[in-house]
């Protein structure tokens, strides 16, 4: 029999299967401290569980942990992991500084992406597989060992809502009292735009929700991101309008600057319009360019324009900082790297 590793159950599926073996329920809430609060991996050191459940559990489950295959640091603090997989395939992590000492991970939810966006790395390798809950949890594992994180971010390698069972067990154990135990506004999850699973998400669960917009018009999004073709402008901030949120929450919606494409005052003037009637924020991100793209970031001055224009009609336009420049921080940069490099 395959032995199951414990980290791709959620709370509610770890107590089924403790169940299953006849086990007490406050032995879940045991095992999940000793998984996600203490790291600990070997069954044989959770001396609060008996000798006889500790055989049983070995029986049939392992713990799966993870160290980094590579490792790059930027000057400004920024980490980047690329973990290898069971199966062959790599996936990368990064961990952004923040102010006050405190972190942000980026973490992937799937190898590759389907979505084939224009401007990303990631999208270039093809769609190659789901992330398990497990591989998803790991990457949060792995570098919390280096310290604490205070905020996630399913910001990675794939689409989340692609892949979204998955996504939502890995965020119960992020939940978890006895798991991670990060409130939910700490977590968010982006997508480039899955309206029905869009729905199906906030009906399934809390979560900050992200949207890469990256375009005013169905002609321009429809060229950088090819799901605008199921799913245009329209049909999205309408999606976005009727996700259900708290009072005092708001969606973020991740505008790519790039020269000459989608950075004019034309295109930050059909932004307002779009938002209207959206509880939602902008983050303004100038292209990071990279080799092979044909893209370019805008100058400062068009970046500035933009976002004064956005500020001056009450709308919450934040530039965010680019860290890791210095090396492979942009999503897929560190795998499409390596992989040419070999």
């Amino acid at each position: 029999m395959e032995k199951l590793d414990l980290k791709n159950f959620s709370p509610d599926e770890l107590l089924e299967f403790l169940s299953g073996m006849g086990k007490e329920r406050f032995r879940c809430e045991q095992l999940l401290r000793w998984i996600y609060k203490r790291g600990v991996t070997d069954l044989d050191e959770m001396t609060d569980l008996s000798k006889t459940l500790r055989a049983e559990l070995k029986e049939k489950s392992y713990i799966s942990d993870w160290q980094p295959e590579v490792v790059e640091t930027s000057a400004d603090g920024t980490r980047k992991y690329l973990f290898r997989l069971d199966d062959g395939q790599s996936i990368e992590t990064v961990r952004i500084p923040m102010d006050n000492d405190r972190s942000t991970l980026c973490i992937s939810s799937q190898v590759g992406c389907a979505m084939d966006c224009d401007f990303c790395v990631t999208g270039s390798f093809g769609f190659i597989r789901n992330l398990t809950a497990a591989e998803i949890v790991n990457q949060v594992c792995a570098v919390a060992k280096e310290g604490s994180i205070n905020n996630i971010v399913l910001m990675g390698m794939g689409e989340p809502l692609h892949n979204l069972d998955n996504v939502v067990r890995a965020l119960k154990i992020f939940y978890a009292a006895a798991g991670f135990d990060y409130s939910s506004r700490k977590v968010t999850l982006s997508t480039c735009g899955l309206v029905p699973q869009m729905k199906e998400l906030g009906e399934r669960i809390v979560v900050n929700l992200a949207v890469s917009l990256n375009a005013t018009t169905n002609e321009v999004r429809d060229k950088l991101m090819p799901i605008n073709r199921r799913y245009p402008l329209e049909e999205l901030m309408d999606a976005c309008r009727r996700f259900p949120m708290a009072s005092h929450r708001r969606i973020t919606f991740e505008y790519i600057l790039i020269r000459d494409l989608n950075d004019s005052l034309a295109d930050a003037k059909r932004l307002v319009k779009l938002m209207h009637g959206i509880r939602g924020k902008i983050n303004l991100i100038p292209f990071n360019e990279h080799e092979g793209s044909p893209y370019r970031c805008p100058d400062q001055a068009t970046i500035e324009a933009f976002q004064t224009y956005l500020l001056n009609r009450d709308i919450v336009a934040i530039r965010r900082a680019s860290k890791g420049q210095d090396i492979s921080a942009a999503c897929g940069q560190l795998k499409g790297k390596l992989e040419k490099q070999s």
